[in-house]
């Protein structure tokens, strides 16, 4: 038997050691062509948190992961969990200035850096000298994982671990120009996995597939950690592609994944769509925008209902879920709330609502909320009000029935290909700018990626501006994907009473906009 090394049962590696109790020998993952088992996983996690302890890593500490989905993705994740040190996933996709920002700002004591990103942090290593780099493969400037773990280290001493404990950092894109890391407990991720559990009966004979991105909480933690807590299998793909994944919902029997719609529209698109057996797949939930009719038909017809649901990082995921065979009956709703989180409406006077179908701002309450962001004590009072509700920002009513429809997202959130970009964000970059007076981002309905980020610019007088010449300008301050694929060149922004820029004119305009600058 395991002996746990933790007194509170519902820290992550207590769970975890009691899974593998029972299913040691069981499978637990597949990744390529190779399968763990819940065993293998185990010890190979234990070998993680020797090493870590050894590099001087303590309870609190943070220690970055940045590398596309692999097994040690959630290896690193138990062993850090482990020792009571906190899981900083940071998002590859990202500049290597926005890196450098979360690197200083999470304060790592380790990153573990995958081969094809050396070149982004090596950018910016030499100015956080006291960060040890770990290569997560072999043939680095860093040392690898692999070989640091064969070298062999003392097992660690137990570590006093609580649920309340910090146990992952999520950086979200920030409203006012920079991301803030929000602080996930212990005792969220677990009210999360049973948010999830219960409402999908998981079990030891569930087959999950992963393709979302690891560094999203959608993707670690949207039934990933929660199929793996009920005994069930993973079947972890380095990221989304369309005709990898209807192959293994076939190979497999896949019974569970998650996806977002234009996940869903690429595989529709695939030649395998026909071919691939669906039988299996029981569930397949959506989140990040809603599904459109046409492809809620489209996978009817193949005998697979949508399972919609609503949330965010802030509360580990998803806090209410639209169950398959509600899909049509509720067309647009996501769902009610689930078993371990509430959902209310407030007016701008943060009274709760208790008319159906009257609009107000959808708040959140329950285990699964976070506990407030990294450093940022203003930023966490803001976000909650009386009585421990959060203020999600999105706009939604409640039906009769307790159904929850979303009327409209986070202030100017735009949804691309289903990641979050923040207007505030890139406006900050647009104004610096030479030629920019003044600047605004709104989003554009796309049929592929949901929407388009489209620049609105005022320019400075004599200026001219190309969309390429933005994009050039802002390659190295943003992710590709949130470069405005839109410039629209106007004389004065639309202003309102009080001097602010109206956004919803500035929508308005940007659906006149019928195909892209690039």
């Amino acid at each position: 038997m395991i002996p746990s090394r933790l007194s509170d049962p519902e820290t992550l590696w207590s769970w975890f050691e009691t899974r593998v109790r029972f299913s040691r020998d069981e499978p637990a993952m597949t990744f390529g062509d190779t399968t763990y088992s819940f065993g293998e996983l185990h010890a190979r996690s234990e070998g993680v948190a020797a090493l870590l302890y050894a590099k001087g890593v303590r309870k609190g500490d943070r220690v970055g992961y940045l590398d596309i989905n692999n097994p040690d993705f959630l290896t690193t994740l138990f062993a850090v969990a482990s020792i009571g040190a906190i899981f900083v996933p940071l998002n590859c996709r990202l500049t290597s200035a926005e890196l450098r920002f979360q690197v200083a700002d999470a304060d790592l004591t380790i990153l573990f850096v995958g081969s094809a990103f050396e070149r982004e942090v090596a950018g910016f290593s030499d100015a956080f000298p006291e960060v040890q780099y770990i290569a997560t493969e072999g043939g680095s400037r860093w040392p690898s994982l692999g070989d640091l773990i064969a070298a062999g280290h003392p097992d660690r001493p137990a570590a006093a671990v609580a649920s309340d404990d910090v146990a992952v950092i999520f950086y979200t894109s920030g409203t006012t120009g920079q991301p803030k890391g929000a602080m996930l407990t212990h005792a969220n991720l677990w009210a999360n996995n049973l948010n999830w559990t219960l409402a999908y009966g998981l079990n030891q004979r569930d087959i999950l597939m992963t393709t979302a991105p690891m560094f999203h909480v959608s993707g670690l933690f949207v039934l990933l950690s929660a199929v793996l807590m009920a005994g069930g299998r993973v079947i972890l793909h380095a990221g989304f592609e369309p005709n990898a994944a209807l192959d293994a919902i076939s190979r497999h029997g896949v019974t569970v994944t998650f996806s977002v719609p234009t996940m869903l529209l690429a595989m529709t698109q695939s030649p395998q769509w026909e071919a691939t057996d669906f039988t299996a797949l029981r569930s397949l939930v959506v989140g990040g925008a809603p599904t459109p009719e046409t492809l809620l038909r489209l996978y009817g017809e193949r005998g697979v209902a949508i399972s919609h649901c609503y949330g965010m990082t802030e509360t580990v995921t998803a806090s209410t879920v639209l169950m398959p065979e509600e899909a049509m009956t509720k067309l647009n709703s996501v769902g009610r709330a689930m078993f371990l989180s509430e959902i209310a409406l407030i007016d701008d006077k943060d009274q709760e609502i208790h008319d159906p179908d009257v609009i107000g701002e959808i708040a959140i309450r329950g285990r699964n909320v976070f506990k407030g962001y990294w450093n940022r004590p203003d930023a966490t009072a803001a976000a909650f009000f009386a009585g421990g509700w959060f203020r999600s920002g999105d706009i939604g009513s409640l039906d009769a029935d307790g159904y929850l429809y979303v009327r409209d997202r986070k202030k100017d959130m735009i949804i691309s290909g289903g990641e979050n970009i923040y207007a505030a964000e890139i406006e900050s970059v647009l104004l610096e700018h030479p030629q920019v007076a003044s600047a605004a981002v709104v989003g554009k309905p796309d049929p592929h990626w949901g929407e388009t980020v489209v620049a609105f610019l005022v320019l400075k007088s004599g200026a001219a501006l190309t969309i390429e010449e933005l994009r050039a300008f802002c390659g190295g301050k943003l992710a590709r994907y949130k470069l405005p694929r839109h410039l629209a060149a106007l004389s004065e922004m639309p202003l309102n009473g009080s001097g602010k820029i109206v956004k919803q004119q500035l929508r308005d305009l940007a659906l006149e906009l019928e195909t892209e600058n690039v």
